[in-house]
């Protein structure tokens, strides 16, 4: 008798922002294969992750407890253990094709197979490290478009990580990893129940499309945040740190200009969204395979991404701050046969919810100490609230150097970001300033808000340590 649970095709970008699918209100973005999924799927608006980098933020989704549960604070932290290993022990076949960013890279996670792509410039941790992108370029006779050769340039340091794709169009790393799901999906002998995830290493900078997808965005008007040397002002002394930081080393061939022109964000920004619209093609080659080899008459389509960028809004560069353009992602989840299309959730959630939800979904126990909750009833349409706080955390790395630990809280009205062992921090009404300018740390009238959120984390990370202790114990 064939296994009746569904198959699992978990889709993840890399620093995809959540404005930037066109179904979800964005009317500049060119996404129709998204778009389906959100008119057919259930749709989070709010749904947040648990770090502002890659690995802490995977490491959190893929085993279902906050970074500073599982110890893995940034990038290179060591992480070889997940969920998807409770899917492989039940009879699932598991398959990634593209980035996870676990460390090391090819550490098995769970997977029957691997076939990894990681970032596109890598010079931190695992420069010499030769994936498969790298090992099918160098087959090709090509040299990989990377930070020595962009810095040849002479207006390098002026196109704020925004470059063009000059190489065949099918060795574009995002190309690439779709027509390597493509292969997989159409040569390897049905299995079923599957989960396959496919990780895509954009919109991650270099922002580097071909440039026929760049040409339509760059004839838009697109929204760019206002930024004030007030807004600049008022960021605690980190994040000031960060932006000089950021303005003397070019990480992932992005060097941030502390006053670009509009010029300069308009191209960044339009290179950005045509990486999207890359990624939406191949995401629709995709569904095809899987339809015609027959896995979406019974299957879970999962699509989010491990956090955004703020693109020079906020005068900030990538991640590592804890506005909702690093924290809130889109997540998308498609089964027509099993969820009612075309929902919009709006509550609040974190995405390392999608753990407990996909081992349910395959009829898996949810093992008691994860810190993640499912999201089950919401996609049935049950009854479901929702959190009524989310969390975010991230360590002094070897980028955000001028803080040991950044701690954010935040419900549907206020956020709060808190300095560990710091006088300053931010604070924001998000009724008011949706677009978190004016930050409120220091004023008098929101000091009663500010200590209630301050409560709010000190009886979070207690009962954290609490709840996770078992864990722990069992993980050393």
């Amino acid at each position: 008798m064939a296994d009746p649970r569904p198959n699992i095709i978990f889709i993840i970008t890399d620093q995809q922002r959540y404005d930037t699918i066109n179904a979800l209100g964005y009317d500049y973005m060119d996404t129709p294969n998204l778009d389906r999924l959100v008119h057919e799927g259930v749709s989070f608006t709010d749904c947040h992750v648990t770090a502002a980098s890659c690995a802490p933020a995977r490491a959190s989704l893929f085993k279902g407890y906050y970074p500073h549960t599982t110890g893995i604070l940034k990038n290179a932290d060591r992480w070889r253990r997940s969920w998807i290993e409770l899917l492989n022990d039940s009879g699932y076949h598991c398959t990634n094709v593209g980035k996870m960013h676990s460390w090391p890279f090819e550490t098995e996670l769970g997977f029957d197979e691997r076939y990894v792509v990681e970032n596109k410039d890598r010079y931190l941790e695992g420069r010499y490290y030769f994936d498969e992108w790298d090992k099918a370029l160098a087959a090709r006779g090509l040299v990989k478009q990377q930070r020595e050769l962009y810095r040849q340039l002479p207006d390098y340091r002026q196109r704020l990580g925004a470059f063009e794709w000059n190489l065949p169009e099918d060795t574009h790393p995002d190309m690439f990893v779709g027509d390597m799901a493509l292969w997989w999906i159409n040569s390897y002998p049905p299995t079923r129940p599957l989960f396959l995830q496919i990780g895509f290493p954009g919109p991650h900078p270099p922002y580097d499309p071909i440039p026929s997808y760049a040409e339509p965005y760059l004839k838009k008007d697109l929204p760019l945040g206002e930024v004030t040397q007030e807004e600049l002002d008022n960021q605690p002394p980190p994040f000031k740190e960060l932006r000089e930081h950021n303005a003397e080393i070019d990480h992932d061939s992005v060097v941030l200009d502390l006053n670009p022109t509009h010029a300069q964000r308009h191209r960044q920004r339009a290179y950005y969204l045509a990486n999207m619209t890359m990624i939406d093609q191949k995401v629709g080659q995709i569904m095809g395979a899987l339809e015609r080899q027959g896995y979406l008459e019974n299957a879970v389509v999962i699509f989010t991404s491990d956090h955004g960028d703020c693109l020079t809004d906020h005068g900030h560069s990538q991640k590592w701050t804890m506005y909702d353009l690093i924290t809130r992602i889109p997540l998308l989840v498609w089964s027509p046969n099993r969820f009612e299309a075309g929902r919009k959730i709006d509550a609040l959630c974190q995405q390392m919810d999608l753990g407990p939800t996909i081992l349910e979904l395959a009829g898996i126990p949810i093992p008691p100490t994860l810190e993640a909750t499912t999201m089950l009833p919401a996609l049935e349409g049950g009854s479901w609230n929702g959190r009524n706080f989310v969390f975010a955390e991230q360590a002094k790395d070897g980028i955000l150097t001028g803080c040991e630990f950044m701690t954010m809280v935040r419900n549907n009205a206020w956020k709060l970001v808190h300095f560990l062992d710091e006088p300053y921090g931010q604070l924001f009404d998000l009724i008011d300033d949706p677009a978190e300018v004016n930050n409120r740390w220091s004023d008098p009238d929101a000091h009663s808000m500010k200590q209630e959120l301050l409560a709010v984390l000190r009886e979070w990370r207690i009962r954290s340590g609490l709840q996770a202790a078992d864990w722990a114990a069992d993980s050393r």
